[in-house]
Parts: structure tokens; C-alpha cells; sequence
């Protein structure tokens, strides 16, 4: 445990572990609020999310920091969206994709595998075998984040197996920390799938 969780950061900086610290203190904050339905899952995302676009840079995961800028973005658009009063002065309620908002979600899957995938090539950036799933999950998260944005609940879906697939790419790279935080998210998207359809079958 002591070598999984602490002995690959014994080289690294103190303020890069205060960095992942944090990150990780809001990035569970921001999935716990997301599973409540309370706003400040955008805050609490945002600040999560910029961190780790700094720190995936500086470890060169140029896939893992794209999606990252792309979750920072996204969260001032699902902030905005959240906030937005409906006709009858109500929030944007939960429910479930419809046939236009599925194909648009397969669409932004395989654009966004194609898309990172090109980067890679176009910087010259080593494609490792762990990168394909990055590039996958990094199609999924896209997806997931969009979906939530429009409160949508197959968003939790597609959370729990990206969550779950990034649970051993960051373990096998020995970032004990985010393995951890992941394994934290796979739990939390769970529950939050089972409270958001139990609201949703209320409506």
C-alpha cells in the first residue's frame, strides 16, 4: 500500500502533492454536489478541472488534458444551463435523452476519438497502449459531461465505466492518488444514477 499510494511521489514536488490534493478534495466535492443536483457542482468542478489541466501538462497526458480543458469549459456552460428558469420559472429538471440527443452523444464520441487521436499524431506525441483507452474514456467523458449540462441521466452511465476503466490506467502509472479518486467516483456515480432516476420516475 505504502509503494502504490506514496512511493511515486517521493521524487515529486511537495506543491505538485498539494496540487493532487486538492484536485482531488474538489473533484469528489464536485461529483457529490453534481448527485445532490446543487450548483456548485460547477464551482467546485472548475477549480478541480483547471488544476488538473496544469498538471497533466506537465505530465505530458495530452489527452487526459484536453478533456480537462474541455470539462472547464462545459462547466460554465452546465453553470449557466442550471441557472437557466424554464416557462414556468422552474430549473432545468432531470430527464432522459431522446433520439436527437442520443445520436448527437454517439456523434461526439467518435468525433472526439478522432479528433484526440490526430492530435497526438499532429504533435508527435508517443501513442503507449494505455493512451487508446484514454482516447476511449476521453470520448466518454465527453459525452458524460455534455449529457450533464442538459441534465440528462444516461450521464451517470457513461461516468461509472469511465470512471471504472481510468480506476487501473492511473493505478499501472502509478498515480495511487487519482486511482484512488476514481475508484471514489465510480461509487459516487452509482449513487447518484440511483437518486437521479428515483427523482426522475417521481416526475
Amino acid at each position: 500500500m505504502y509503494d502504490f499510494f506514496l512511493a511515486s511521489y517521493k521524487n515529486t514536488p511537495s506543491w505538485v502533492i498539494a496540487t493532487e490534493a486538492v484536485v482531488f478534495i474538489f473533484g469528489i466535492l464536485s461529483v457529490w454536489y453534481a448527485r445532490k443536483e446543487n450548483i456548485l457542482v460547477y464551482p467546485t468542478g472548475l477549480i478541480a478541472t483547471i488544476l488538473t489541466v496544469y498538471l497533466l501538462f506537465r505530465a505530458d497526458y495530452v489527452g487526459d488534458m484536453l478533456i480537462n480543458v474541455y470539462y472547464s469549459v462545459m462547466s460554465v456552460f452546465g453553470w449557466y444551463k442550471w441557472t437557466t428558469k424554464g416557462p414556468n420559472d422552474d430549473n432545468l429538471p432531470i430527464s432522459r435523452t431522446n433520439r436527437k440527443e442520443k445520436l448527437t452523444g454517439i456523434a461526439m464520441f467518435f468525433v472526439t476519438i478522432v479528433v484526440i487521436f490526430a492530435i497526438y499524431k499532429a504533435t508527435g506525441t508517443p501513442i503507449m497502449p494505455e493512451n487508446y483507452l484514454d482516447i476511449f474514456i476521453s470520448g466518454l467523458f465527453f459525452t458524460a459531461m455534455w449529457f450533464m449540462a442538459l441534465k440528462k441521466i444516461e450521464n451517470w452511465t457513461l461516468w461509472i465505466i469511465g470512471d471504472f476503466i481510468a480506476v487501473p490506467i492511473y493505478a499501472y502509472r502509478g498515480l495511487g492518488i487519482l486511482a484512488l479518486q476514481y475508484v471514489i467516483f465510480t461509487v459516487l456515480a452509482i449513487m447518484a444514477y440511483a437518486e437521479w432516476r428515483k427523482t426522475l420516475n417521481k416526475i
